[in-house]
């Protein structure tokens, strides 16, 4: 973080609230960082020579004739091949008890790739995960939530994407994360081996909450760093965007500002665009995709953070509970990717899309027959044959446990369309049902 030659030291506030100080002083810039009273703070609002300072940590303690020093910088990163394999707090310092990153240093929150630059994604990830590479497939350069409630094991399924991902690296950027979550991060990149490619920036519950608005800008810079100048595929984990925002909240309600929907800041839709909006697919081979948690308070999708998250990103991956196989599983009514017709069929196989369509609405005619036998009406032969094929899809594809590639999610779907149905109730083109029709 540079600082100048010769710094002057202001020593008097003009008003100090819970989380901001205010004071007059010349030549500070948005985003600048600050030394108050020995606690790192940063510029957040500046009108004429008023400049209001965010502090981090709280100001409970702070006197109105603390000294205040402003560094003459925004946060900064230093990036180079260093960064891999380490575990950073949200002002890029070395958690993992390695030494500091030598590099290039670079002010965090910069623009988004020039859309001029920018290539329609086209190359699939994979993640092992048939609820996701299956019926909502990702592509390179995407933005993409999951959205789940708080007693889901979201974190389970990031690590999960994070360790079998066909990409080049992997940057987490975990905010509020409880110490468990992050050992339990932490000891997973580490048992699996794969900590060479994977770099994690992260604020755990002890930590002031203010300091997660730093996260996604710290692994977004060092994404960009590996996508822009090394042509790499960087997936970027970020978890909980709720948690995120909530710190915006913390701060705009200390700084008087009036909330909007849901005690939100109005500035929430930008906040959260610039981060998403960092994805891309570049025309060189780099590319930046991001899947980010965004928790739900009682699965309403209609709090402004799922929904304002909605109109930025290209889809959603829905986290539930499955009664009937006791698993975990990315509900296939209410995901989407809006991206997938761009690989399925073209990157994958020609059976991809007719598979999946007729696995989720045979899933769906599973359903029906539930309601009905919940309201006492008799169920055919289809109704129970689609009650047992309901239960083997949600346990053998659709769990999140399950750990298969592309083309076993495919012949598994295969089995079970010939173990429950006849040809002509799956509803697939004849040149299919030929090639690959297991009886």
């Amino acid at each position: 973080m540079a600082t100048k030659a010769f710094q002057k030291i202001y020593t008097q506030l003009e008003a100090i609230t819970k989380a901001t100080v205010a004071l007059r002083a010349q030549g500070i810039s948005n985003d600048e960082l600050a030394v108050v009273d020995g606690r790192l703070a940063q510029v957040v609002k500046t009108k004429g020579d008023l400049v209001t300072l965010q502090v981090f940590a709280g100001t409970e303690g702070i006197p109105t004739n603390a000294e205040v020093t402003f560094l003459g910088a925004p946060p900064t990163l230093k990036v180079s091949d260093e960064l891999a394999g380490r575990f950073f707090d949200a002002y890029g310092r070395p958690l993992d008890g390695g030494p500091e990153v030598e590099g290039k240093e670079v002010q965090i929150g910069g623009p988004s790739v020039n859309p001029y630059k920018r290539r329609q994604p086209s190359q699939i990830i994979p993640t092992g995960i048939a609820g996701i590479d299956l019926n909502n497939t990702l592509v390179s350069g995407q933005k993409i939530p999951f959205f789940a409630d708080p007693d889901q094991p979201y974190n389970n399924v990031m690590a999960q994407v994070a360790l079998r991902a066909d990409v080049d690296k992997i940057i987490l950027g975990g905010m509020g994360l409880t110490n468990d979550d992050y050992l339990y991060f932490k000891h997973e990149f580490e048992a699996a081996g794969a900590l060479d490619k994977i770099i994690s920036f992260v604020n755990t519950t002890e930590q002031p909450p203010v300091e997660r608005l730093l996260i996604p800008d710290m692994a977004l810079t060092a994404a960009e760093y590996f996508a822009v100048e090394k042509n790499e595929k960087v997936l970027v984990l970020l978890t909980d965007m709720t948690l995120y925002a909530d710190a915006l909240s913390i701060v705009s309600n200390r700084m008087d500002q009036i909330p909007s929907k849901d005690s939100m800041p109005g500035s929430l839709y930008s906040d959260l665009a610039k981060i998403y909006e960092k994805a891309v697919q570049l025309p060189d081979g780099g590319s930046i995709t991001i899947i980010a948690v965004t928790t739900l308070n009682d699965g309403d999708i209609t709090h402004a953070i799922p929904d304002n998250t909605g109109y930025i990103t290209e889809g959603q991956l829905f986290l539930r509970a499955d009664p009937d196989s006791g698993k975990v599983i990315i509900d296939p009514f209410r995901s989407l990717s809006r991206l997938k017709q761009l690989v399925q069929g073209k990157q994958t196989r020609k059976d991809h899309s007719q598979v999946m369509n007729a696995s989720v609405r045979l899933y769906a005619d599973a359903q029906n027959a539930k309601t009905k036998l919940e309201n006492g009406f008799d169920l055919s032969d289809y109704d129970h044959r689609c009650l047992k094929y309901a239960t083997a899809y949600a346990t053998r594809i659709l769990a999140i446990d399950v750990n298969i590639k592309i083309d076993e999610m495919l012949d598994t779907a295969w089995e079970l369309f010939g173990t429950y149905f006849s040809k002509a109730e799956t509803g697939i083109k004849q040149e299919f049902i030929d090639q690959y029709w297991k009886n």
